[in-house]
């Protein structure tokens, strides 16, 4: 059996790379002028396509309501975005790019892929399904335990 010093290693060693995805994220993003939560919230205007609310991007990647409205004036700001009525729900805006809006972020998210193709290229095909399948498995599996305490029978 494996000991729970192994398990805590391996642990760690997630939470390093884990935290270094993030901040590599953070530092392309810095790069190229933005912060890593406007990087995402162009990624998702952009693959939103004419179906982009706040409250979709909030719900898809997890960035506070608050962050989002801030960073969408600031694109407002900068003539990328505009916020337009849903016939069905006026209290709700569609997020939608400019023609000025669309050019920057086709700009910037097809350098964003490029990096991460060249990325995935590198590692191969076979590499990155395991990675996917693993990640995963990781959250089914730390879902499942629902936070149940050591006393607590599995069932």
């Amino acid at each position: 059996m494996i000991s729970s010093t192994v398990f805590m290693e391996q642990l760690n060693k997630y939470y390093t790379v884990w935290h270094e995805c993030n901040y590599a994220y953070e530092a392309w993003a810095k790069a190229h002028a933005l912060s890593v939560n406007s990087l995402w919230i162009l990624c998702a205007i952009h693959d939103g396509r004419d179906d982009c609310t706040q409250k979709k991007i909030s719900q898809r990647w997890l960035i506070p309501k608050q962050t989002i409205n801030m960073v969408l004036k600031d694109f407002i700001g900068k003539g990328f975005v505009e916020l337009l009525p849903m016939p069905e729900d006026k209290r709700n805006k569609i997020i939608r790019f400019t023609a000025a809006g669309k050019e920057y972020a086709d700009m910037i998210i097809s350098e964003l892929r490029k990096a991460e193709l060249f990325a995935i290229e590198e590692l191969g095909t076979a590499r990155m399904e395991q990675l996917n399948e693993s990640m995963a498995l990781f959250v089914e599996l730390f879902n499942k335990s629902g936070g149940k305490r050591d006393d607590e029978p599995n069932s």
